[in-house]
């Protein structure tokens, strides 16, 4: 039974589907689909794994060994063929999303923390925030506990343009 929403049968779903993988930001896994997707009371779970599924199985999306879904030249070229057919309210509403979901992506590939177990004993931690041209600011910490390592690395993760603000404060901060 199909919830109350704009989008009635599975070939509009397939039609969502395209319409945003060609806007996303990267390849992306399931899940950020289906999220993605479930702005229509029209689209349920059921029906949007199988009409993914055709998608791939017709080579209008990819689907990679790390279960990351990507739109083809085909899906592509479907895509903006059809995507007038799509009720506004529903792409007005992808829009919105999409904007949410790209910006976390390209948040995540411009801040960047890793842990590495040191041989001598001790993590280092390494954290590094870029722009869009060039890296704005490098870190390496050496730390003695796992824990604190993964720790600096949420936080750094979470807040670096915070961070990074309050190191220039410091460095440029009169003494």
């Amino acid at each position: 039974m199909n919830g109350f929403g704009f989008i009635s049968d599975k070939l509009e779903i397939k039609f969502l589907i395209l319409y945003i993988a060609a806007r996303v930001v990267g390849p992306v896994p399931f899940e950020v689909l289906q999220d993605l997707s479930m702005c229509d009371g029209g689209v349920d779970y059921f029906r949007f794994s199988e009409c993914l599924a055709d998608l791939v199985r017709t080579e209008h999306l990819t689907l990679d060994a790390a279960g990351l879904y990507a739109i083809t030249e085909k899906g592509r070229q479907n895509s903006a063929a059809c995507e007038s057919s799509l009720p506004y309210t529903v792409r007005m509403q992808v829009e919105r999303n999409l904007v949410a979901h790209n910006e976390r992506l390209k948040r995540r590939e411009l801040v960047e923390a890793r842990v590495e177990e040191r041989s001598e004993g001790g993590y280092i931690v390494e954290l590094s925030l870029r722009d869009e041209l060039d890296e704005l600011m490098g870190l390496r910490l050496l730390v003695t506990r796992q824990e604190m390592a993964q720790d600096l690395q949420k936080r750094f993760q979470d807040r670096a343009e915070e961070l990074y603000t309050k190191i220039m404060g410091v460095l440029w901060e009169e003494t």
